[in-house]
């Protein structure tokens, strides 16, 4: 039987909430990564995914366009190559079986928008 060690999470500032525009996306650097910012305005919600598309390995996501799908208005992003659609909750590819992507805990406070990584 596996056990599960309960990880901590860090968060890091990753810019202010004027850098990402409204219904869309921004990219910041974390280490050697890159993470996908979406301030989707419309929900007054904010979401982090990974900016890797997994289909290409291209850093697109930020750019992609966000929405919602099905009857649960399940908060979405599409890239803008392969219009492949994740879950920005789950990160689950929702027109496909065969990949996800990696989501991150946001939190916004006094202008500045927080990501939380394990």
């Amino acid at each position: 039987m596996e056990v599960e060690v309960p990880t901590q999470t860090t968060w890091f500032m990753a810019c202010s909430t004027a850098d990402v525009p409204e219904n869309g996306g921004a990219c910041v650097k974390y280490q050697d990564g890159q993470i996908a910012i979406f301030n989707f305005s419309r929900r007054k919600e904010w979401y982090a995914t990974q900016n890797l598309c997994p289909h290409k390995q291209q850093m697109v996501l930020s750019r992609g366009m966000i929405g919602s799908a099905g009857d649960a208005m399940e908060p979405k992003v599409a890239c803008p190559f392969h219009k492949k659609t994740f879950s920005l909750i789950t990160g689950e590819c929702l027109n496909a079986e065969e990949c996800a992507i990696k989501t991150y805990p946001v939190k916004v406070q006094d202008g500045r928008v927080y990501i939380g990584v394990d």
